[in-house]
C-alpha cells in the first residue's frame, strides 16, 4: 500500500459501516489500522496518519488519537521515540500477561499463543502479576526457554493487595498474600491508618513497582485477625481482585426488569412451554442455565437444549454489561458463591426456574443412531420448566430404575429415559473419536455448626452428570458450527494438544515404562485414549495418566477456532452457561445477530475485540481458579491444625528436586515430604521418570507410590503442610527396594 496519492481512509476502511452504526461518528477501524501500517512498512506518527487519509477534522483527529494509544495500551500497536506507531509484530515484540511465581521469576503468556517468555526476577521488579507487558527476546535461558526483556508496560493490572501487616526495624510493609506478587508492598507512616503489626489489611497502590523503587501502598481497610471465621474466603476474594460488591447503578439496572417476562418479550418467540423441558442440577444449585427435552424420531433423536436468554437481558455497552465483563464469571468457593450477574437476574428472571415463563435460546438437534448431530438450528423461544431435578433423582430414574422415584416423577420418566437411551448413544460416539475421559478426584468440604471443617469428602459423578454433559457438549459443538457456517465473529473454547518439547518429554518417561505414544509428531486424542485404555489395570496407571495430562495446555477462549483436542473436536464454543460466564453471552450476542438477519459486517464485535476479550476471560476463569484453590488450601490447613503427630496412609501426587508431594488417602489433603526428611542418603531427582533416586541405598520415590507419613508443621500463612516419613515406611520401602534389585528365578 505505498502512498503514490493520498486518500481518505474513508474510502478504504471495509468496517466504515460498522464503526458508524456502534459509535454515531465514524473513526479507522482497528482492523484497518494495524493492515494499513503494515503494508506501509514503516511507523507513522499520528500527524503523518491524519495527512495521508486526510483527516483535519479536530473530533477526527482526537479521535484517531485515542485509538491509537488503546490500541497501544492493548498491544496491538507500540510507539518509537518518534512517536511513529507500528504493529508489534513487525517490531520482533510480543505482548502479552504476565504470570509471577512465587520463587521471583515470571513469564510472559503472548496474546497471539506459543511459548511464553522467561523473565528473570530483575525483570519482574518492574512488574506485578496480571500486567500486561510487550517485552522482546535477548535469548535463551540455560533451561532452553525463551528469555524476554520489558519493553513497556501496557497496563498495570494491580490497584489493591490483600496481606499480612508487618514491620521490621521502622519500616512497615505488607506481605502479599498471593504468592504470586513477591514484592513487599512498602507501606509509608502517613499510609498506616489504625493498623497493626500481624493484621491482615487491603492496601492501595499509590506507586507501581520500576526497576528502582518497589511499589508503595496506603492501608485501606483492615480485615482482621487471620484465624477469624470466614477470613481465608474474604483474603482470597481481596488477593485476587475478584469484584464483589454491586455498584447502585448496576443494581438499578438489574431490577429494573422486574419480577417476571413481560408478554412483548414473549411475542414473535417458538413457544415451548408444553415441551416438558427440564432443569438437571446439583443440589445446592440456584442458577439454572440449561433445560433440556428428548424423543424419538424414527432412527434419529430429536434433542433440544433450551438456554437462559441472558443476552435478552443483558445489552452491550450498558453498565450491566460492563460490570458482567469485568467479572467474567461467576466464582464458586465452598460456602458461597460470587454471580457474575446481580441475582434479580441470575436467581431470578434468567433462571429456568421451575413453572414459570422464562426466554431462552434453544439449539434444535437432530443426532443419528452413530451420535452424529446431522441437522441443527437456533431459535429465540419462551419455556417454562416442568421439573427442577438433582442429579441423583435423575441417576435414580434411568439407571437405578428405582420404581418409587420412578412413580413420583411419572409424568416425565420416559423422557428421562429417552435422554438416557441418547446419551449412551453420545458416550459411545466420544469414545469412538477419542475423546479424552482422565479420572480425577473432586472434593467438597462439610462445615460444623462453629464453621470449622467437619470433613472432606469426595464427590461422585453418576450417569445423569455425564448425560447432561454430553448434552451440553452437543449443544456446544453446535454453537461453533453456527458461527462458522455463518462467518460470525466469536469466542471459541479452545484446547491445543501437546507442544514438540513436552511431547518429548512425555515419550522419555514412557519409554522408561516400556511404553509409546503413537501419532508421531502430531499425536491426536485418539493415540492419547489408546494409551490410557492400554495402562488402565496397571498399578502405576495413575502416574501415567497425571504426566500425560500435565503434557497439555491449558484451555482458553479465542476467536480463532483451532479445535478442542481433550474433547477430540475441531470447533468447540461455550454456549450453555451465560448466567455463569460471560464467553457464553458472546455467543449469544452473534447467533442473536445472525437470527435477526444481521451481517458479519455490521456486527459490532470485531475479530480484533474479540482477542482482547478472549484472553481477560480466560484470565479471569484463571483468577477464579486460583482464588478458590487458595480459599479451600487455607481450609484443608485449618483442618490440619489439631492433627499434628498423627500418621496416615498416602499417594505421592508430585515429584520435584526439593521432594515429594504427598496427598493423605481419604482425607483429601496435600503436603510436601521435603527432600531433607528423607534421611540416611543423598536423593537424586529425575525429572524424566518423575522419582527421587537416593545415591546410596537405590530407594526410589516415585509419581503414583504409596507412602505412611506424619504431619509434623501447618502454615496456614503459606498454606503449606509438612510431612516426614513414619520411620516403618521407610525401612519396608529400603526392603522392597533391595527385593526388587535382586536376580529373580525365571518360570
Amino acid at each position: 500500500m505505498t502512498q503514490k496519492k493520498r486518500s481518505s481512509w474513508r474510502q478504504l476502511d471495509p468496517f466504515l459501516a460498522r464503526e458508524q452504526e456502534k459509535y454515531g461518528r465514524a473513526t479507522p477501524s482497528r482492523e484497518f489500522i494495524l493492515h494499513y501500517l503494515e503494508e506501509r512498512g514503516m511507523p507513522l506518527t499520528l500527524q503523518e496518519l491524519c495527512a495521508e487519509w486526510q483527516i483535519s477534522d479536530d473530533w477526527e483527529i482526537d479521535a484517531l488519537s485515542r485509538r491509537l494509544r488503546a490500541m497501544e495500551r492493548e498491544g496491538q500497536l507500540i510507539r518509537n521515540r518518534r512517536e511513529g506507531y507500528g504493529p508489534v509484530a513487525k517490531m520482533n515484540l510480543v505482548p502479552g500477561r504476565v504470570i509471577g511465581h512465587a520463587e521471583g521469576h515470571g513469564f510472559l503468556i503472548p496474546d497471539e499463543g506459543g511459548d511464553n517468555l522467561f523473565l528473570s526476577p530483575r525483570q519482574m521488579r518492574k512488574l506485578l502479576h496480571g500486567d500486561r507487558a510487550v517485552a522482546r527476546v535477548i535469548g535463551v535461558d540455560y533451561r532452553g526457554r525463551r528469555e524476554g526483556a520489558i519493553v513497556e508496560v501496557l497496563e498495570r493490572n494491580t490497584q489493591t493487595v490483600v496481606g499480612r501487616f508487618c514491620e521490621e526495624r521502622g519500616t512497615w510493609f505488607i506481605r502479599p498474600d498471593n504468592k504470586r506478587i513477591n514484592q513487599d508492598i512498602v507501606v509509608p507512616p502517613d499510609g498506616r491508618g489504625e493498623a497493626q503489626a500481624g493484621q491482615i489489611v487491603i492496601a492501595e497502590l499509590i506507586e507501581q513497582p520500576s526497576a528502582q523503587s518497589r511499589p508503595l501502598g496506603r492501608i485501606k481497610e483492615i480485615l482482621g485477625e487471620h484465624m477469624a471465621p470466614g477470613m481465608e474466603i474474604r483474603i482470597a476474594i481481596a488477593s485476587h481482585g475478584i469484584p464483589v460488591e454491586w455498584p447502585e447503578i448496576v443494581a438499578e439496572e438489574a431490577s429494573h426488569y422486574g419480577e417476571a417476562v413481560p408478554e412483548s418479550a414473549k411475542k414473535g418467540r417458538w413457544d415451548l412451554r408444553a415441551t416438558p423441558l427440564v432443569t438437571i442440577d446439583g443440589i445446592t444449585a440456584r442458577d439454572f442455565d440449561d433445560a433440556v427435552y428428548c424423543e424419538r424420531r424414527g432412527a434419529n433423536w430429536w434433542l433440544l437444549v433450551a438456554i437462559a436468554d441472558v443476552s435478552w437481558y443483558v445489552r452491550p455497552g450498558t453498565t450491566l454489561d460492563h460490570e458482567a465483563r469485568k467479572r467474567g464469571n461467576s466464582v464458586y468457593f465452598p460456602d458461597r458463591a460470587i454471580p457474575m450477574l446481580p441475582e434479580t437476574l441470575s436467581n431470578g428472571l434468567c433462571s429456568l426456574n421451575p413453572a414459570v415463563d422464562r426466554l431462552c435460546m434453544v439449539c434444535e438437534m437432530t443426532i443419528n443412531a452413530q451420535g452424529r448431530i446431522i441437522r441443527s438450528r437456533f431459535a429465540e423461544a419462551v419455556m417454562r420448566s416442568h421439573a427442577r431435578l438433582t442429579y441423583d433423582t435423575v441417576a435414580a430414574i434411568v439407571a437405578d430404575r428405582d420404581p418409587r422415584v420412578r412413580a413420583e416423577h411419572a409424568a416425565i420418566a420416559s423422557h428421562l429415559d429417552r435422554l438416557y437411551e441418547l446419551y449412551q448413544v453420545l458416550r459411545v460416539s466420544r469414545e469412538q473419536r477419542g475423546a479424552m475421559d482422565f479420572d480425577s478426584q473432586e472434593t467438597m468440604i462439610e462445615y460444623g455448626a462453629d464453621r470449622k471443617i467437619e470433613q472432606i469428602l469426595p464427590t461422585e459423578r453418576n450417569d445423569a452428570h455425564r448425560l447432561i454433559e454430553e448434552c451440553m457438549i452437543s449443544a456446544n459443538v453446535a454453537a461453533a458450527r453456527f458461527l462458522q457456517r455463518h462467518k460470525m465473529p466469536g469466542l471459541y473454547r479452545i484446547h491445543q494438544g501437546p507442544t514438540l518439547d513436552r511431547l518429548n518429554k512425555l515419550r522419555a518417561f514412557l519409554g522408561e515404562l516400556g511404553l509409546g505414544l503413537s501419532g508421531g509428531d502430531k499425536p491426536s486424542p485418539l493415540d492419547y485414549t489408546r494409551l490410557l485404555a492400554r495402562v488402565s489395570d496397571r498399578p502405576d496407571a495413575h502416574l501415567i495418566q497425571t504426566v500425560m495430562l500435565r503434557s497439555l495446555a491449558q484451555a482458553v477462549y479465542s476467536p480463532e477456532s483451532v479445535g478442542h483436542f481433550g474433547l477430540a473436536l475441531d470447533a468447540y464454543a461455550h454456549f450453555t452457561s451465560p448466567i455463569r460466564r460471560y464467553p457464553d453471552l458472546q455467543v449469544h450476542r452473534a447467533i442473536r445477530h445472525v437470527l435477526n438477519g444481521g451481517k458479519t459486517t455490521d456486527f459490532p464485535y470485531s475479530p480484533v475485540d474479540l482477542v482482547g476479550l478472549g484472553e481477560h476471560c480466560s484470565m479471569t476463569e484463571r483468577r477464579a481458579d486460583e482464588a478458590v484453590r487458595d480459599a479451600v488450601e487455607w481450609l484443608k490447613c485449618e483442618y490440619m491444625l489439631d492433627k499434628i503427630g498423627q500418621s496416615f496412609d498416602g499417594v505421592i501426587t508430585a515429584v520435584t528436586g526439593f521432594g515429594l508431594f504427598v496427598e493423605l488417602s481419604g482425607v483429601y489433603v496435600e503436603g510436601l515430604v521435603h527432600v531433607t526428611a528423607l534421611r540416611n542418603d543423598y536423593y537424586r531427582f529425575d525429572p524424566v521418570g518423575h522419582r527421587l533416586q537416593g545415591e546410596r541405598s537405590g530407594q526410589v520415590y516415585r509419581l503414583g507410590d504409596g507412602l505412611q507419613v506424619r504431619v509434623v508443621r501447618v502454615d496456614l500463612d503459606e498454606r503449606k503442610i509438612d510431612f516426614e516419613l513414619v520411620e516403618r515406611e521407610r525401612q519396608d520401602g529400603a526392603r522392597r527396594n533391595r527385593w526388587n534389585r535382586s536376580p529373580r528365578k525365571k518360570g
